[in-house]
Protein backbone atom coordinates (compact mmCIF):
# COMPACT_ATOMS: atom_id res chain seq x y z
CA UNK A 1 0.00 0.00 0.00
CA UNK A 2 1.25 3.37 -0.75
CA UNK A 3 1.98 6.02 1.65
CA UNK A 4 -0.60 8.68 1.71
CA UNK A 5 0.87 12.33 2.70
CA UNK A 6 -1.04 15.24 4.02
CA UNK A 7 0.76 18.31 2.67
CA UNK A 8 -0.72 21.58 4.38
CA UNK A 9 1.47 24.70 2.84
CA UNK A 10 -0.59 27.53 1.48
CA UNK A 11 1.93 28.74 -0.77
CA UNK A 12 0.93 26.71 -4.14
CA UNK A 13 4.27 26.61 -5.88
CA UNK A 14 5.18 24.95 -2.39
CA UNK A 15 2.99 22.70 -1.89
CA UNK A 16 3.11 21.38 -5.87
CA UNK A 17 6.77 21.63 -5.50
CA UNK A 18 6.78 18.96 -2.55
CA UNK A 19 3.82 16.83 -4.04
CA UNK A 20 5.71 16.80 -7.20
CA UNK A 21 8.87 15.13 -5.61
CA UNK A 22 6.64 12.80 -3.50
CA UNK A 23 4.45 11.42 -6.28
CA UNK A 24 7.62 10.68 -8.06
CA UNK A 25 8.56 8.84 -5.27
CA UNK A 26 5.56 6.73 -5.37
CA UNK A 27 3.72 8.21 -2.93
CA UNK A 28 -0.30 9.51 -2.59
CA UNK A 29 -0.13 13.56 -1.66
CA UNK A 30 -3.55 15.14 -1.14
CA UNK A 31 -2.53 18.97 -0.42
CA UNK A 32 -4.79 21.65 1.45
CA UNK A 33 -3.95 25.29 2.29
CA UNK A 34 -5.32 26.11 6.18
CA UNK A 35 -4.73 24.17 9.25
CA UNK A 36 -8.65 24.32 9.57
CA UNK A 37 -8.66 22.17 6.30
CA UNK A 38 -6.22 20.21 7.06
CA UNK A 39 -7.92 19.33 10.04
CA UNK A 40 -10.81 18.09 8.34
CA UNK A 41 -8.92 15.79 5.77
CA UNK A 42 -6.84 14.34 8.81
CA UNK A 43 -9.99 13.41 10.00
CA UNK A 44 -11.59 12.07 6.92
CA UNK A 45 -9.37 9.98 5.35
CA UNK A 46 -5.98 7.40 6.89
CA UNK A 47 -2.88 9.48 6.32
CA UNK A 48 0.87 8.11 6.73
CA UNK A 49 2.55 11.29 7.67
CA UNK A 50 2.04 15.13 7.48
CA UNK A 51 4.25 17.96 6.25
CA UNK A 52 2.92 20.81 7.89
CA UNK A 53 3.81 24.67 7.29
CA UNK A 54 4.01 27.15 10.33
CA UNK A 55 3.04 29.93 8.71
CA UNK A 56 -0.71 29.66 7.46
CA UNK A 57 -3.36 31.55 7.45
CA UNK A 58 -6.03 31.15 10.47
CA UNK A 59 -4.88 28.37 12.66
CA UNK A 60 -0.94 28.53 12.12
CA UNK A 61 0.98 25.68 12.03
CA UNK A 62 1.84 25.29 15.82
CA UNK A 63 -1.87 25.14 16.86
CA UNK A 64 -2.36 22.39 13.91
CA UNK A 65 0.20 20.43 15.98
CA UNK A 66 -1.04 20.35 19.34
CA UNK A 67 -4.71 19.92 17.60
CA UNK A 68 -3.22 16.79 15.53
CA UNK A 69 -1.73 15.42 18.91
CA UNK A 70 -4.57 14.98 20.77
CA UNK A 71 -5.77 12.67 18.28
CA UNK A 72 -2.81 11.04 16.50
CA UNK A 73 0.77 10.24 16.85
CA UNK A 74 1.17 10.00 13.05
CA UNK A 75 5.09 11.66 11.86
CA UNK A 76 4.74 14.92 11.09
CA UNK A 77 7.73 17.39 9.06
CA UNK A 78 7.48 20.83 9.88
CA UNK A 79 8.94 22.95 6.55
CA UNK A 80 9.00 26.57 7.75
CA UNK A 81 10.85 29.47 6.42
CA UNK A 82 11.08 30.42 9.98
CA UNK A 83 14.60 29.27 11.80
CA UNK A 84 15.07 30.85 15.13
CA UNK A 85 15.46 28.49 17.49
CA UNK A 86 12.67 28.50 19.68
CA UNK A 87 10.86 27.56 16.72
CA UNK A 88 12.66 24.15 17.01
CA UNK A 89 12.41 23.92 19.99
CA UNK A 90 8.18 24.67 19.68
CA UNK A 91 7.74 22.36 17.68
CA UNK A 92 9.85 19.57 18.55
CA UNK A 93 8.11 20.11 21.81
CA UNK A 94 4.18 19.92 21.05
CA UNK A 95 5.20 16.85 18.68
CA UNK A 96 6.80 17.64 15.39
CA UNK A 97 8.91 14.76 14.40
CA UNK A 98 11.34 16.61 11.97
CA UNK A 99 11.66 20.84 11.37
CA UNK A 100 13.01 21.32 8.08
CA UNK A 101 14.21 25.41 7.11
CA UNK A 102 13.44 26.73 4.27
CA UNK A 103 14.78 27.09 1.05
CA UNK A 104 15.43 22.91 1.26
CA UNK A 105 16.67 20.60 -1.31
CA UNK A 106 13.20 18.64 -2.45
CA UNK A 107 15.55 15.15 -1.95
CA UNK A 108 16.65 15.80 1.32
CA UNK A 109 13.07 16.24 2.36
CA UNK A 110 11.92 13.21 0.54
CA UNK A 111 14.84 11.17 2.29
CA UNK A 112 13.93 12.24 5.47
CA UNK A 113 9.93 11.39 4.96
CA UNK A 114 11.31 8.04 3.58
CA UNK A 115 13.43 7.51 6.95
CA UNK A 116 10.67 8.58 8.86
CA UNK A 117 8.22 5.94 7.43
CA UNK A 118 10.25 3.17 7.24
CA UNK A 119 11.20 3.98 11.04
CA UNK A 120 7.14 3.50 11.82
CA UNK A 121 7.48 0.39 10.01
CA UNK A 122 10.12 -0.89 11.58
CA UNK A 123 9.25 0.38 15.36
CA UNK A 124 5.55 -1.53 14.50
CA UNK A 125 7.15 -5.24 13.75
CA UNK A 126 8.11 -5.30 17.97
CA UNK A 127 7.35 -7.02 20.92
CA UNK A 128 5.37 -5.65 23.87
CA UNK A 129 7.64 -4.66 26.72
CA UNK A 130 5.65 -3.91 30.22
CA UNK A 131 7.30 -1.64 32.98
CA UNK A 132 5.13 -0.24 35.95
CA UNK A 133 1.42 -0.05 34.61
CA UNK A 134 2.13 0.68 31.38
CA UNK A 135 2.54 -1.16 28.01
CA UNK A 136 4.51 -0.47 25.12
CA UNK A 137 3.00 -2.25 22.27
CA UNK A 138 5.18 -1.79 18.57
CA UNK A 139 2.83 -3.96 16.72
CA UNK A 140 0.36 -1.27 17.58
CA UNK A 141 2.38 1.95 17.98
CA UNK A 142 0.51 2.08 21.06
CA UNK A 143 1.72 3.33 24.84
CA UNK A 144 -0.81 2.25 27.13
CA UNK A 145 -1.61 2.60 31.29
CA UNK A 146 -4.19 0.04 32.60
CA UNK A 147 -6.47 0.55 29.68
CA UNK A 148 -5.76 3.93 28.41
CA UNK A 149 -3.90 5.19 25.83
CA UNK A 150 -1.06 7.02 26.37
CA UNK A 151 -1.07 10.25 23.45
CA UNK A 152 2.32 10.09 22.25
CA UNK A 153 4.17 11.61 19.09
CA UNK A 154 6.19 9.72 16.65
CA UNK A 155 9.53 10.89 17.70
CA UNK A 156 8.21 10.54 21.71
CA UNK A 157 7.15 6.85 20.44
CA UNK A 158 10.58 5.97 18.40
CA UNK A 159 12.86 7.00 21.68
CA UNK A 160 10.68 5.31 24.12
CA UNK A 161 11.07 2.40 21.78
CA UNK A 162 14.50 2.60 20.80
CA UNK A 163 15.29 2.91 24.81
CA UNK A 164 13.22 -0.13 25.40
CA UNK A 165 14.79 -2.18 23.23
CA UNK A 166 17.93 -1.63 25.04
CA UNK A 167 16.32 -1.98 28.62
CA UNK A 168 19.37 -1.12 31.49
CA UNK A 169 21.94 -0.11 29.11
CA UNK A 170 22.95 3.18 29.53
CA UNK A 171 22.98 4.90 25.81
CA UNK A 172 24.59 8.06 24.64
CA UNK A 173 22.75 11.28 23.04
CA UNK A 174 24.59 10.75 20.56
CA UNK A 175 24.06 6.92 19.72
CA UNK A 176 20.06 7.71 20.32
CA UNK A 177 19.99 10.38 17.78
CA UNK A 178 22.14 8.50 15.30
CA UNK A 179 19.50 5.37 15.70
CA UNK A 180 16.17 7.61 15.72
CA UNK A 181 16.42 10.19 13.43
CA UNK A 182 18.86 8.26 11.47
CA UNK A 183 20.83 11.20 10.48
CA UNK A 184 24.87 11.15 11.44
CA UNK A 185 25.20 14.93 11.81
CA UNK A 186 21.78 17.58 13.83
CA UNK A 187 21.20 18.70 16.94
CA UNK A 188 21.55 16.29 19.68
CA UNK A 189 19.75 18.37 22.47
CA UNK A 190 16.71 17.10 20.40
CA UNK A 191 17.37 13.93 22.19
CA UNK A 192 17.29 15.73 25.79
CA UNK A 193 13.59 17.99 24.58
CA UNK A 194 11.98 14.13 24.05
CA UNK A 195 13.60 13.01 27.18
CA UNK A 196 11.74 15.26 29.50
CA UNK A 197 8.22 15.41 27.29
CA UNK A 198 8.40 11.41 27.51
CA UNK A 199 8.81 11.78 31.55
CA UNK A 200 6.21 14.01 31.94
CA UNK A 201 4.18 11.84 30.44
CA UNK A 202 5.32 8.22 32.13
CA UNK A 203 6.62 9.40 35.40
CA UNK A 204 5.20 10.24 38.32
CA UNK A 205 7.61 12.56 39.43
CA UNK A 206 9.63 13.76 36.33
CA UNK A 207 12.49 15.02 38.67
CA UNK A 208 13.31 11.74 40.21
CA UNK A 209 11.96 9.60 37.13
CA UNK A 210 12.44 5.80 37.52
CA UNK A 211 11.75 4.36 33.92
CA UNK A 212 14.19 7.28 31.66
CA UNK A 213 16.82 7.53 34.04
CA UNK A 214 20.04 9.93 33.81
CA UNK A 215 23.53 8.40 33.38
CA UNK A 216 25.97 11.17 34.62
CA UNK A 217 28.21 10.95 32.07
CA UNK A 218 26.74 8.37 29.94
CA UNK A 219 23.54 9.59 29.17
CA UNK A 220 19.80 7.75 29.42
CA UNK A 221 19.02 4.46 30.64
CA UNK A 222 15.38 3.05 30.49
CA UNK A 223 15.21 0.77 33.69
CA UNK A 224 11.78 -1.37 32.92
CA UNK A 225 11.81 -2.40 36.70
CA UNK A 226 11.79 1.11 37.64
CA UNK A 227 14.84 0.37 39.84
CA UNK A 228 17.91 2.33 40.70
Amino acid sequence: MKARILVIEDVREMADLIGLYLGGEGMEVVSCQTGEEGLERFRSSRFDLVVLDINLPGMDGFEFLQHLRRESAVPVVIVSARDADEDMVLGLGIGADEFVTKPFSPKVLVARIRALLRRATELRSGNAVRFGEFVLEPDAYLLRRGGAKVPLSNREFEVLAYLAAHPDKALSPDTIYADVWRQEFGDITAVAVYIQRLRRKIEDDPSHPRFLQTVTGKGYRFSPGGGP
